[in-house]
């Protein structure tokens, strides 16, 4: 801005801000406080009756107030009790008798229906923590530890849908509406409830229609360091159907779980999202009511029978909720159930759902029936918006056994939620007559029938039209020799030409490793990997080059992206276990361990490990390239006979020095000649010296000032060429700026507020891609993905 365009605007902005006191004093005064009133609002929702009568004080009066801040500890992970211990006895314990800004600090206290104390909530606002010097440490410890994936910060009502999804480690899940990540994270935590086994046979697949928010999953997604998650970029509405294979037979993929926590209008966020307030209106609800029934629709037709899905919001409205849920009842023909979760999270307070509500137009005007709707208003108002008349289904539906969470019962913020239970195909998905089966086989196209992983029952999935099966019989011919060839040589994606509109980056294949590459044998002989160890799960983002990173997958989700690879955009799978390292050549083996996946790979290494002591670990995450002889001589008689290069370093809990940290610990190393080193991100260092009592505050500050080198840069004193089109890399620093912008919990915002945020990182992004090179297609958007979702 010029000098002439600053003397212009500077008297505009004294007038803003009431003449005196200058530029502060106009800026100050040009940006009113949001007046917590709407008058359409509390006609509406009394009217509805969503709230009894005589709580109709506290619940407006709760939504006037601010959303306490929450955290959730990280529940899989073997040192989750240390990350408790750390936040109960050492960080809480110092805000006791705290006062910031003359109010005093209450005590954080644990949800007391979220098991094994994992999730806290305080009267601690964002604000608060950031700008109050005494609660610097505290921010620095929130912030760091959630970098790491041991600990999210993210709404109380925001964690129940994972919980009743009772996922246990063998479950295929589907993550319909997943970003930004938080309650997707919850899930993988489920897969490896058992953390003796490193690759469960279940996994997760998170979808978001919107393909810049998917590196925001990714981000999320990444911190927890699973090989069985993946994400994909497709509309919810229409996700494509998937096929495995079962003993070579090719068969639809059903899903045992699915979560549909679809977008909403977001009434439910009022205390953090103010600007609902003044920007409520039944128009968002009705807007959005037939992409939810879509939405949910679709997730029931991919259910397995036996499975389970749960239907969100966090909207109080029930256009949005039950008219949802009764609709998809009435089309299921009986088909679907809404299970009874009242035993289920005891502790939580929650209101039944509703049988009986009405639909108001954004001018006021109230319809009672479908059947009282003029002409002119029947496009915004459609017939399942409106409740059941007839009694009987009403009460077979069992609407009451939905749960309402009202801001006032416990603090929270609004939410609605529903588990549906499938007990038979959906009816437009049973098996068609004999003469639409006597079509030509599709050797690429999904059977007709799945086998139930639970019960061996068996499930029908929809059968092609004969338009359809003509067309698609086309489209195989023309695609079949390209599919062939690339799934034999291990390649996935991205799909062939014409196939399907590619938005936003162009991703890199996933290439399998061939059984007979030369580049895995000197890795095997080098860290004696097991027999056991499933090499085919091995894959490279290059075709051609020298491969810099191997990833892994699990099996279940090989078989998931070879099969696949021509319906489905996959935007991220698969965690980092080993990348090239030119020196490391010459001592016989050119890839180095990644602490990204060291703790799926530990199980499978006979060689090269190192156990060492707490002290050595303190000395190894303290200095930057200590000499051998600062160790301990145990650990010095180890290394002596020891080849250069990587190496594993494994601490052991004494359980007869219970003051000590008792989390096993395993870390990627390098061996010089003369000293030993740990390669560790920094925020995974200071975590680590936390649990082990050691101060990090200062070191941190300091680090921050240094602004010290990143893992891959300073790991062999030489600057090494990472893969390019490594997702994270990629798109790090703008996700970082998207993630703290946007909030732990962005999802469900007001749809016309939020839009534009999300549509301002989309332009940002947009001239990154640019900037850098990559390639990006023009985006087209229906109006259904303007509205936002977590």
């Amino acid at each position: 801005m010029g000098r002439r365009a600053r003397e212009r605007r500077r008297p505009q902005r004294q007038e803003r801000g009431g003449g005196g006191g200058g530029e502060q004093a106009g800026w100050s005064g040009g940006y009113p406080e949001i007046v917590k009133e709407n008058a359409l609002f509390e006609r509406y929702y009394r009217e509805q009756a969503v709230v009894p009568a005589a709580e109709w004080d506290a619940f407006m009066a709760a939504l006037r107030e601010p959303l306490p801040a929450t955290l959730r500890i990280t529940g899989y992970k073997s040192h989750a009790r240390e990350v408790r211990h750390c936040l109960k006895d050492r960080f809480f314990a110092e805000l006791r008798g705290l006062r910031v800004d003359g109010q005093e600090v209450e005590m954080p206290q644990p949800l007391s229906w979220y098991p094994e104390e994992l999730a806290w909530h305080t009267n601690l606002s964002r604000k608060i923590l950031r700008k109050s010097p005494q609660l610097e440490k505290f921010h620095q410890f929130l912030v760091s530890e959630t970098e790491c994936g041991n600990i999210s910060r993210q709404e109380a009502v925001s964690m129940i849908p994972p919980l009743l999804l009772n996922v246990n480690p063998h479950h295929k899940i589907l993550d319909m509406c997943a970003a930004p990540g938080s309650k997707t994270a919850q899930l993988i935590e489920m897969l490896h409830a058992d953390m003796n086994d490193p690759f469960p046979k279940g996994f997760v697949i998170a979808n978001d229609v919107d393909n810049k928010r998917c590196y925001l999953l990714v981000h999320q997604a990444k911190r927890l360091n699973s090989p069985c998650i993946m994400v994909v970029n497709h509309d919810a509405s229409s996700i494509p159907n998937l096929q495995i294979d079962v003993d070579g037979k090719k068969e639809v993929l059903f899903y045992d779980r699915i979560l549909c926590d679809v977008p909403c209008s977001g009434d439910g966020t009022m205390r953090k999202n103010i600007d609902v307030w003044k920007k409520w209106t039944t128009q968002n609800s009705l807007q959005l009511h037939g992409l939810q029934l879509r939405i949910a629709t679709r997730g029931v037709e991919q259910l397995a029978e036996g499975g389970r899905m749960v239907y969100s919001t966090c909207s109080l409205n029930p256009i949005e909720n039950e008219a949802v849920i009764a609709a998809l009842l009435e089309k299921s023909q009986g088909a679907l159930e809404l299970a009874d979760v009242s035993s289920e999270l005891p502790g939580l307070k929650r209101m039944p759902g509703i049988t009986k509500w009405k639909v108001m137009l954004k001018d006021g005007q109230w319809f009672e029936e479908w059947k009282d709707v003029p002409l002119n208003r029947q496009t915004q108002i459609r017939p399942t918006m409106f409740p059941v008349k007839d009694e009987e289904k009403l009460k077979a539906m069992n609407l009451e056994r939905c749960l309402r969470i009202l801001p006032h019962h416990q603090n929270t913020g609004g939410f609605f939620v529903a588990v549906l239970i499938k007990k038979s195909p959906m009816p437009w998905n049973k098996r068609q007559p004999k003469v639409h089966q006597k079509l030509p086989q599709r050797t690429e196209d999904a059977e007709v029938t799945t086998t139930n992983a639970d019960d061996g029952s068996e499930d029908t999935a929809e059968e092609p039209t004969l338009a359809e099966n003509e067309e698609s019989k086309k489209m195989q011919e023309s695609q079949n020799s390209d599919t062939e060839q690339s799934k034999k040589g291990g390649v996935c994606g991205p799909p062939p030409s014409k196939k399907m509109k590619m938005f936003g980056f162009k991703e890199d294949p996933f290439v399998f490793l061939p059984e007979d590459d030369p580049l895995f044998e000197p890795i095997q002989k080098f860290y004696a990997l097991d027999p056991s160890f499933p090499k085919m799960n091995l894959l490279t983002r290059t075709q051609e080059g020298k491969k810099r990173q191997l990833y892994m997958v699990s099996k279940e989700l090989r078989n998931v992206l070879l099969n696949n690879s021509e319906k489905m955009k996959v935007i991220n799978t698969g965690i980092k276990v080993w990348s090239r390292n030119s020196d490391g050549e010459q001592f016989g083996c050119a890839f180095r361990l990644a602490q990204e996946g060291i703790y799926t790979l530990y199980p499978f290494i006979h060689a090269r490990i190192i156990n060492v002591c707490i002290e050595d670990v303190k000395i190894l995450l303290t200095q930057e390239n200590p000499f051998l002889s600062k160790f301990s001589s145990e650990t010095q008689k180890k290394v002596k006979d020891m080849a250069m290069g990587s190496i594993v370093l494994k601490y052991d809990p004494d359980p007869e020095k219970p003051d000590e940290l008792q989390c096993p610990i395993v870390l990627c190393g390098w061996q010089g000649k003369t000293s030993l080193r740990a390669f560790v991100p920094k925020n995974e260092r200071l975590h680590y010296l936390r649990m082990m009592g050691v101060e990090v505050f200062k070191a941190k500050r300091k680090e921050e000032e240094s602004e010290g080198k990143t893992e891959e840069e300073g790991q062999y004193g030489a600057a090494q060429t990472e893969e390019g089109m490594d997702v994270e890399d990629k798109e790090h620093d703008l996700v970082t700026k998207m993630e703290a912008e946007i909030g732990e919990e962005s999802s469900h915002s007001p749809v016309e507020s939020s839009a534009m945020e999300v549509e301002n990182k989309i332009e940002d992004l947009g001239q990154f891609s640019k900037n850098n090179n990559n390639h990006v297609s023009q985006e087209s958007k229906d109006s259904d993905t303007n509205d936002v979702k977590d």
